[in-house]
């Protein structure tokens, strides 16, 4: 092949480092993002803003990083230009597509690890091939490939886990003995030295360790900057602090503020330094090989020694990559989904957890609370009532900026922000490619843990979200090396088609994860739907968002009803897959009103018992319906899945009555309590006494059925299952009908404050279960 063909192969790798951008931003701004948005010290332009200019100025600092995708992983003077090209393409061509599965599943993973594995895997396989075709033994593999530093890498970002967790585990614990929960009160104490120890850390692992990488500095610059570490250290210190002290006595600024939108600032420019690497390395890596092939007079075959020499990175190419990761930053919606992961396991509040619990994470969980009980008896009374003083969860305040939750206060924001940076910053300076992902979570995760935000209603389902993503991170590992190496071999032996087929087969995968994250982005916009609202403090406004939840819900249970009757008499059972999917989804929204009701309650006064008693029975009315609704969806599934003789034509005519009486009524209902619409309560239970009639008569035909042998007995057990859940259903919509009317009577609500006029039911006893 002409070497034609390689520099259209480098231009691949350009358009790969492009794409590879958007997915490695998408994945890794959750790391200097959530720390400002999960405390919401600034409207969200203005932290978008600061990010964009961090990460601006951290391009101009990787320079030096570039070499690990160079000759970090392998020896390039054992290989020649095309057998680089080739594992340079696997290696882009496994990074877009594991960095967008992970996006689309709105789980943070490691561009790091990713890319020191996808270069180790495809190396591997190259050089495998070479050896083969050699006949060298293959132990000599370890000329080709620099197992020392590859080492060195996995054990340094494994080491930057333990050490991430630890040291924010320890410093949110110093920081919260100091300020508290309560921190506005400590901050004219404590406020200017925090904020001087803040500045200076940040200032110390950002500008003078990472000045070695910047391309703008002179070398006398650098080593002036390098002897006089320690006196601008101090100066830093001082100057802030003091800076810092005036602003809170005499202006009474909250410093946190600033200090968050700074470490923004740090930590976007410590990412791009750091992770520019796992995106341009790569197809920079490509373009100097591809230069030294052609200078050498033999570009197919002479050794590509000379990028074992330092090579500086052209400016302008880290500027366009800086470029295209703001641009990227603005626009993700996968770079919000993977936010949302890392932010609501690091919450202060009980809520919507989206991992379930597994044996393991209750395993650990009980093991940590023995191991802390424990520990509480050799530790003095006196100190252990200090420590509970300072660290009181209950003075926590959960606020909301802008209409935006605030998930946990500047105190932790400040402190994720300032070790992150730390610890990553530094790893720059030494270029040591550890993992901005791990550090960051596991900084998050270990000042969460110190907060006591991993309360006993939460720790199992925090502690199931954790073990998530590291096992996560473990398979990023596994998969980026052998899915590289798969590539690489096909490369090697396919050679252009190959190419081709690879770069069609990403495409398609692209296309369908993104398919599938819009049906996750879907499902948490109806999900938030469910959140109390805007004013939690006012009874009437919060009763009235409850029933609005209940109409949106009952809306779901119908169409999810009705899909899974067509499904049943189809015998479709793809679809009723997705209607039992959809119970879990239902059982959460039902979940979550629940726990908006609870709410409520908490604001009703004493004088208020009699609403006390509705809402309770509300909460029962809406397990059972729940309840009923799983009963059909589940064991329609089950009927069908298990290959059972379907339903009889008389049946299917049968439940079809049933189906449309009961839809009658949650169409009502639906609107009732979403529209606030007029309505006749007597004419609703007439169709409800209709359903119970109608379901009397089908039983004695069904009778019939059995003794003439028509009907099988799963058949049966089905069919009477159908038709008794269905009856369920309707009963306890009536039920939460006559609670709406009752509450809102009670507080009187008119017409004219939006509720609709009724006609009112006989009084009737609410706790009745019939």
């Amino acid at each position: 092949m002409g070497t034609e063909v390689f520099f259209i192969a480098v231009m691949i790798l350009m358009v790969c480092a492009v794409m590879d951008l958007v997915v490695g931003v998408s994945n890794d701004a959750a790391n200097f993002l959530n720390a400002s948005i999960g405390s919401r010290v600034a409207p969200g332009y203005v932290i978008m803003i600061i990010a964009s200019i961090g990460i601006l100025t951290g391009v101009l600092f990787s320079s030096g990083m570039m070499e690990v995708a160079r000759k970090g992983i392998f020896n390039p003077q054992f290989f020649t230009m095309p057998q680089l090209i080739t594992i340079f393409l696997a290696v882009m061509l496994t990074d877009i597509l594991l960095l967008d599965f992970f996006n689309s599943l709105g789980l943070p993973t490691s561009t790091t690890v990713s890319i020191v594995f996808e270069l180790l895997g495809a190396a591997v396989a190259v050089s495998v091939i070479m050896m083969l075709q050699r006949g060298e033994n293959l132990l000599a593999l370890g000329h080709y490939i620099n197992t020392a530093k590859a080492m060195a890498i996995v054990f340094g970002i494994l080491f930057s886990v333990v050490i991430a967790f630890v040291a924010g585990g320890i410093t949110q614990f110093i920081a919260r003995m100091v300020f508290t929960f309560n921190y506005k009160r400590y901050l004219q104490l404590f406020g200017g030295i925090w904020g001087g120890i803040a500045m200076a850390v940040i200032t110390f692992f950002i500008l003078i360790k990472g000045a070695k990488g910047a391309t703008f500095l002179s070398s006398e610059t650098q080593m002036w900057i390098k002897t006089n570490w320690h006196i601008i250290l101090l100066s830093i210190f001082v100057f802030c602090g003091i800076v810092f002290q005036i602003l809170v006595s005499v202006f009474k600024v909250n410093i946190f503020k600033p200090l968050i939108l700074v470490g923004t600032f740090a930590l976007a420019m410590a990412f791009a330094a750091n992770d520019l690497v796992n995106f341009i390395g790569v197809p920079l890596a490509g373009l100097h090989a591809y230069k030294a092939a052609i200078m050498s007079g033999d570009p197919i075959n002479s050794s590509m020694a000379a990028l074992s020499g330092k090579v500086q990175s052209e400016t302008i190419f880290l500027l366009i990559a800086g470029t295209i990761m703001v641009v990227t930053l603005w626009f993700s919606k996968k770079a919000r989904s993977v936010s949302a992961t890392e932010i609501s396991l690091g919450n202060q509040d009980e809520g919507v957890e989206r991992f379930e619990s597994i044996f393991i994470s209750r395993g650990i969980v009980r093991t940590v609370d023995s191991f802390f009980t424990n520990a509480k008896k050799i530790i003095p009374r006196s100190a252990r009532e200090f420590v509970a003083a300072r660290i009181n969860v209950d003075d926590y305040k959960a606020a909301e900026v802008a209409g935006e939750k605030v998930f946990f206060d500047p105190v932790r924001a400040s402190v994720n922000l300032v070790v992150a940076s730390a610890v990553i910053s530094y790893a720059t300076s030494m270029k040591l490619p550890l993992s901005t992902t791990y550090v960051t979570f596991m900084v998050a995760m270990g000042t969460s843990f110190s907060d006591k935000a991993w309360g006993s209603e939460s720790a199992v389902y925090r502690v199931t979200g954790v073990l998530t993503v590291v096992g996560g991170w473990f398979m990023t590992a596994f998969i980026a090396f052998s899915v590289a190496f798969v590539f690489a071999n096909i490369i090697s032996y396919a050679k252009i088609p190959g190419v081709v087929f690879m770069i069609c087969f990403v495409i398609f995968a692209i296309r369908k994860t993104s398919a599938r994250h819009e049906e996750r982005v879907k499902h948490t916009e109806e999900t938030q739907f469910f959140g109390l609202g805007d004013d939690e403090t006012d009874v009437k406004s919060s009763i009235g968002v409850n029933f609005e939840q209940t109409g949106h819900l009952i809306m779901e249970i119908r169409v999810s009803l009705d899909k899974t009757f067509k499904g049943l008499i189809t015998r479709n059972i793809s679809e009723l897959r997705k209607q039992k999917k959809q119970v879990k989804t239902v059982q959460l929204w039902i979940n979550i009103i629940i726990a908006n009701i609870f709410k409520t309650m908490r604001l009703i006064t004493k004088e208020d018992d009699q609403v006390t008693v509705w809402f309770r029975q509300t909460i029962r009315r809406l397990q059972k319906l729940s309840d009923a609704y799983r009963d059909i969806v589940l064991r329609s599934y089950s009927h069908i899945s298990n290959n059972h003789s379907g339903l009889l034509d008389s049946q299917i005519e049968e439940l079809e009555s049933i189906r449309d009486l009961t839809f009658d009524i949650l169409d009502e209902m639906e609107s009732i309590f979403k529209q606030g619409s007029e309505f006749d309560y007597l004419k609703i239970e007439e169709k409800n006494h209709a359903l119970n009639a109608l379901a009397v008569r089908l039983d004695d035909v069904q009778i019939e059925r059995i003794r003439n042998h028509e009907s099988k007995t799963r058949l049966s057990i089905l069919y009477y299952s159908i038709i008794g859940d269905c009856k369920v259903i309707a009963r306890q919509n009536l039920k939460l009908l006559k609670i709406f009317i009752e509450s809102f009577s009670h507080l009187a609500l008119t017409k004219e404050s939006g509720k609709p006029e009724i006609v009112k039911p006989e009084e009737g006893n609410f706790d009745a279960e019939k």
